[in-house]
């Protein structure tokens, strides 16, 4: 099912999510309709606040990566730096260079509670630290450096 994306401006979307504790047939289902929403709005990542749950709970598919799945995730190392424009599903239409990770390390489960560590390099590791954020209420217009129109990617 394709779930509304929350657009920036709600308040959802600044609210620190909780942890998941359970991994049930109901989290595979937020899942699924996570990653279809984003397919269908062109998007490479997504975050449950974004289609108002409030849940860390994360979905990412940068092409190259396949399907990512991600809960309670926790980035446990980074290094190197990028600076890249960068979008969001909540804010279509503008972008900005945002100082992000070359690198990213993390630990997380998958939507069975089995513990997965991840380890993503350039536009992968942009994405789990925009996702992550997401999940801890902050927004990448927050990080944004410089605001870029939309056809400069």
């Amino acid at each position: 099912m394709i779930r509304e994306i929350l657009k920036f401006g709600d308040p959802l979307l600044r609210q620190k999510c909780a942890e998941v504790t359970e991994f049930d047939r109901e989290l595979g289902i937020l899942l699924d309709d996570m990653y279809d929403t984003m397919l269908k709005a062109d998007g490479i990542g997504l975050a449950a606040p974004q289609v108002g749950v409030l849940k860390r709970v994360i979905v990412i598919d940068t092409g190259d990566s396949g399907r990512i799945e991600l809960i309670n995730p926790i980035i446990m190392s980074m290094w190197g730096s990028q600076y890249e424009p960068e979008g969001c599903l909540s804010c279509v239409g503008k972008r900005g260079i945002v100082k992000r990770p070359m690198h990213v390390r993390l630990k997380a489960q998958n939507r069975f509670g089995k513990p997965i560590k991840l380890h993503g390099k350039a536009l992968l590791a942009r994405a789990f630290c925009h996702e992550t954020d997401h999940l801890n209420g902050i927004l990448y217009e927050d990080k944004v450096i410089e605001w870029v129109e939309e056809d400069d990617k």
